[in-house]
């Protein structure tokens, strides 16, 4: 296979909502450059990036898959992504390590929630980036409307390459870089390219002059060129988009039929012409403080952004050769590890399909198989010099669910699965609750935890059970209280023998120090499961000896590990230890462990003891239309809304949450709105359980 030089690769990723045509696209691409001799399609599961047996049952992409083409002497990688944000792991990586972002708006629906959240991870990476509207000879066709929202998106930043049109009945696209009519036949395949019709020639001008324009402002010579000759020829227009696309700040507008193949060939020439290759790219900063070029000369590096399991295979290890060049038997060390990984066979994937190679250049993606120390976000190098290059940040879980087995024996099975599905995909985070004593999994959503499902049970052959998780509660106090107890125990020999007297009073941050004590010591100690306890050392006289203080507090620290209302964890509490007695013979570090711990569940249980719940902040994305439903259903789950946010055709909802209302919001969120509405959440703080809510949960634990 010809191995491409870094000028002459292009990397780009297709992402948007779901159903805006992404996988039709890439076919569409593979097809129009001769690597497959006809189209599959996602409706008979036959193209190339579905491929796995999940993304068939369930019509959808799930995975992000590479591929890759040859167009006119340039090497086109292409990855294919997910539509779902449930997914938003596999899309992420995948702008990671593209040169350009391929954006596809679904030209009847327009810029939906979908694209509007993978928009800001390309906005955060500062990636180069091009508009595809696609469906554009479909009749129910929006473009204008879709051009409006893409603009909006960008802040005023795109720009018309191209606009669709009818001729003689037939679907046309007008190219205002070329200034040509493509005209296509109701198949599409290869268009007649004709001049502009008188009929269009003014708006077609018009639209060719913003171009010049947009061009000439990315460029000082270009902008001088401009205003001396009032016009610029194609080529320079294209340094001039090259340059604010390499900037994140010109975002030229395609318009394409993927289903019937209009408009693909161009999009393909202006991808060779246009989209930046290694060799455009500016240096990468190292977590060690270099710049890293991506160059030939320099050292290898490799940057992993995907991992794979397959039975038949075993691991495969997705990369992108961020510097130098690497050849079949390389040795290279692993950053975060230090172990030496051994490239012993080389890839460069289409779906299901392993192309052999011996050697990929900088800028090139590829895939190797049997990395025994390797996972997504390592980096790989070779060299004396450390090299590791910074991480890919994936978003907290938005939910949360119990994992056990159906069968006990399989619980060391399940664990091993597990373990490969976290190392698969960085955005499943597993955890296990000392309080709740479950085994915890978070993730994205709902059909997130499907496909995880689905895989344990058909891949790793576990059967297992996802169920609500206890909601993790935190008990306090609401008012003072004063308790002593004494602890006497009398047997052969030496006793036991401790008395301890204590108040306890609600913690807050900046509360003045107690008075009416006789304050000798004090200690704040955050706790490990959140909250403070601030223990006060008032004895006088000596009736306690500073010695048994210790075990005072860690009689009180223990009580603080299981509440008397739901056995939860205590916090937000001060003890001021004031009073008690000791024996010469018998008193002891336990005695006084024990007596501390009995006066301090007494005080808790008459400071009118409180129930915290924990509450998540949630941002909520919602087409304008469907807001009511929403709010209806957060008004159920006892939000509080804090503020409204208007986005483009969608209102923005920031809200708070309690945990213990946010089961199945992912679900329902989905079916309310027919997938178009996204949330996020994260935790935000514990706050106090209404009363009538607290009553029912004290009784039934």
């Amino acid at each position: 296979m010809k191995v491409f030089d870094e000028k002459h690769i292009k990397n780009i990723v297709l992402v948007g909502a779901h159903h805006s045509g992404k996988t039709t696209l890439s076919e569409t691409m593979l097809f129009e450059a001769g690597l497959i001799n006809r189209r599959g399609t996602v409706e008979t599961y036959n193209t190339v990036s579905d491929y796995q047996d999940i993304e068939h049952e369930r019509n959808t992409s799930i995975y992000a898959t590479p591929l890759h083409t040859e167009w006119r002497n340039y090497k086109i990688n292409i990855i294919d992504t997910p539509g779902f944000d449930d997914f938003i792991g596999e899309i992420i990586s995948s702008i990671s390590v593209a040169d350009t972002v391929v954006a596809v708006v679904n030209g009847r629906h327009g810029v939906e929630v979908g694209t509007e959240i993978i928009w800001s991870y390309i906005d955060k990476y500062r990636k180069a980036t091009l508009f595809v509207i696609n469906q554009i000879d479909h009749p129910n066709l929006k473009f204008d409307e879709s051009y409006k929202g893409i603009n909006a998106l960008v802040n005023n930043h795109a720009v018309k390459i191209q606009y669709p049109v009818k001729i003689d009945g037939e679907q046309g696209i007008i190219d205002v870089l070329k200034m040509k009519l493509y005209k296509f036949k109701p198949e599409g395949g290869k268009p007649e390219k004709l001049t502009i019709p008188k009929e269009h020639a003014e708006l077609a001008n018009k639209l060719h002059n913003e171009l010049i324009e947009k061009a000439a402002e990315n460029d000082d010579e270009l902008l001088e060129l401009f205003f001396e000759k009032g016009t610029l020829n194609e080529e320079e227009m294209r340094k001039g988009i090259k340059a604010g696309m390499l900037n994140h700040e010109l975002f030229p507008v395609f318009c394409v039929s993927a289903l019937n193949d209009m408009g693909t060939g161009r999009l393909m020439g202006f991808i060779d012409n246009l989209a930046p290759a290694a060799a455009d790219l500016k240096p990468e900063l190292t977590l060690e403080g270099q710049e890293l070029y991506p160059k030939k000369e320099e050292p290898t590096s490799l940057f992993v952004f995907k991992t794979l399991y397959q039975p038949n295979l075993g691991q495969i290890t997705f990369f992108k050769v961020k510097s130098g060049e690497l050849n079949i038997n390389d040795k290279l060390t692993n950053s975060r590890t230090g172990e030496v990984e051994t490239i012993n066979q080389l890839f460069i994937m289409d779906g299901k399909d392993r192309n052999p190679v011996t050697t990929l250049a900088v800028g090139d993606i590829g895939a190797t198989l049997k990395l025994k120390y390797t996972e997504t976000n390592d980096t790989l190098y070779s060299g004396k010099e450390v090299i590791t290059l910074k991480g890919i940040n994936y978003p907290e879980p938005r939910i949360t669910k119990t994992v056990s087995t159906v069968s006990a024996k399989e619980d060391e099975k399940l664990s091993d699965a597990l373990k490969k599905i976290r190392s698969q995909d960085p955005t499943v985070v597993l955890s296990f609750s000392k309080e709740t004593k479950e085994q915890l999994l978070g993730c994205q959503g709902e059909l997130h935890l499907a496909t995880i499902d689905w895989t344990l049970k058909n891949t790793y052959g576990v059967e297992t059970k996802f169920e609500k998780p206890k909601t993790a509660y935190r008990e306090t106090i609401q008012k003072a209280a004063t308790a002593s107890y004494r602890h006497k125990k009398q047997s052969g020999g030496a006793g036991q023998f401790a008395e301890v007297h204590l108040k306890i009073e609600p913690w807050f941050e900046g509360m003045h120090e107690p008075e009416g004590f006789n304050i000798r010591g004090k200690d704040v100690i955050n706790l490990e499961w959140g909250g403070t306890l601030v223990f006060y050392n008032c004895i006088v006289g000596g009736v306690i000896d500073a010695r048994y203080l210790p075990s005072v507090l860690k009689g009180v620290l223990e009580v603080m590990e299981s509440g008397p209302l739901t056995n939860s964890y205590m916090r937000d509490v001060r003890v001021m230890v004031y009073d008690g007695k000791m024996h010469p013979v018998d008193s002891n570090d336990i005695s006084f462990k024990i007596a501390a711990a009995h006066a301090f569940k007494e005080a808790f249980l008459n400071a009118n003891p409180k129930l915290l719940e924990p509450v998540n902040e949630v941002i909520v994305k919602v087409p304008e239309d469907m807001v009511g439903n929403v709010m209806t259903d957060l008004q159920s789950r006892r939000s509080v809304i804090q503020g409204f946010e208007t986005g483009e055709n969608c209102q923005v909802l920031k809200c708070q949450i309690p945990v213990a209302e946010l089961f199945g919001y992912s679900s329902d969120l989905r079916s309310l709105t027919q997938g178009k509405a996204t949330f996020q959440s994260k935790f935000l703080c514990y706050e106090p359980v209404p009363a009538n809510i607290q009553s029912v949960i004290a009784d039934t634990n």
